[in-house]
């Protein structure tokens, strides 16, 4: 692990006021690789008591962006697609992100996100794959 890497990317996610108030913790990030996660609270959720879609898809785009990021530099997304395989129910999301292909200014990145129970058992809620931008 790139210690260095991991760390501006812990500071990163601490400079992101939505991030925080969300509760979201930086696992993993390396060279094309990425991964996020989320503690469920009673707060992140719907009405039928499954992670709400929204914040799903956020920490799918974070994911991505985050993937797209180690290996263009500061990005933003240009444009994401997620599809909702069944419902996020669980203690825990985990989002995890990888490049499939970069340029010099662009990466597309696919990104799964887990619902995890409290057994620890993962399930497969969210599949996404965006476009990544290099800022500036």
């Amino acid at each position: 692990m790139d210690k260095a890497l991991f760390d501006y990317g812990r500071k990163i996610l601490a400079a992101q006021p939505f991030s925080v108030l969300l509760g979201t913790e930086l696992v993993t990030f390396e060279p094309g690789r990425a991964e996020l996660g989320l503690d469920l609270k009673p707060e992140h959720l719907q009405q039928h008591g499954f992670a709400h879609g929204g914040v799903v898809s956020y920490l799918a785009d974070n994911a991505l962006t985050y993937a797209g990021g180690s290996v263009l530099g500061d990005s933003v997304t240009l444009e994401f697609k997620i599809n909702y395989l069944r419902p996020a129910k669980g203690s825990r999301l985990v989002a995890r992100a990888r490049v499939t292909g970069a340029g010099k200014s662009q990466a597309v990145c696919q990104c799964d996100v887990v619902a995890i129970d409290e057994a620890g058992v993962e399930k497969l809620c969210a599949a996404a794959q965006g476009t990544i931008w290099k800022a500036g």
